[in-house]
Order: C-alpha cells, then sequence, then structure tokens
C-alpha cells in the first residue's frame, strides 16, 4: 500500500520487534473511502498502511484484536494515562526539591503527592484488568 502525505516512512510507527511486511498490496480508493481510512488511522495512531494491514490481518484470521479493537483502545488511553502521571511526578519531584533545598513547602505539597498516589493506584488497577483481558 502506497503511503503518501508527511507521516513518515512505511512502518515507521511499528515496534521494532514485529516481523518485517515484505509483501505490498495496493488499492484505489474513492474520496470518502480515504477519508474514512485517514480518520479511522488517525484514531488507532497508526499510518494507513499499517492501519489497512491490521484490519485486513484481523479480518482473515477472524480475530477481534483488530486497530480499533476495545483492547487496543483501552491500551492507548492507558499509555496516555501513564504519561500524564509521569508529568505529575516530575512536578512533584520539583515542589520536593524546593522543600529540599529551601526548607520551605510549596503550597498542597501533601495533598499532590496523595492525589498523584491516588490516581497511580487507579491506573495499575486498569493495567491490570486490561493485561488480564489481553492474555
Amino acid at each position: 500500500m502506497a503511503e503518501s502525505g508527511s507521516r513518515g516512512a512505511q512502518g515507521s510507527r511499528r515496534p521494532g520487534e514485529q516481523e518485517r511486511r515484505c509483501h505490498r498490496v495496493e488499492f484505489t480508493l474513492t474520496e470518502d473511502e480515504f477519508a474514512a481510512l485517514e480518520e479511522a488511522a488517525g484514531r488507532a495512531r497508526l499510518s494507513r498502511g499499517a492501519y489497512a494491514a491490521q484490519v485486513v490481518h484481523a479480518y482473515v484470521t477472524g480475530s477481534s484484536g483488530g486497530p480499533e479493537s476495545a483492547d487496543r483502545e483501552a491500551l492507548l488511553e492507558l499509555i496516555t494515562a501513564s504519561g500524564l502521571v509521569r508529568k505529575i511526578g516530575v512536578l512533584l519531584n520539583h515542589a520536593v526539591a524546593k522543600l529540599n533545598a529551601t526548607g520551605q513547602r510549596s503550597g498542597d505539597l501533601l495533598a499532590c503527592a496523595m492525589e498523584c498516589m491516588r490516581r497511580v493506584e487507579r491506573l495499575d488497577i486498569a493495567a491490570e484488568e486490561i493485561r488480564g483481558t489481553l492474555r
């Protein structure tokens, strides 16, 4: 499948441990079909070619684990949430560094730390639930 536009090299979003795709398939789409493919690939955070390949593979194998499966959507949300919690951790680290350097506690340091821990625990629970469905 030909890739056009500024999405990067073909397969560049695929993790390195996956088998390299060496067979090429081309097909022509109408404007509406192409727009739908673009939108779906964007939702799945995949290139158009990778998205099409995963959809076709899921269909021909009868798998429910295609690029828009509930498990994949949940995993993408979990990855996003993980990044946000990491940012909270960085901010908390800065606040603790200030406390260590000056002896002054900034604002709601304790409340922020407790909220951070609460969210991390919820994230851990969600990760375990998703991991259980992927087995």
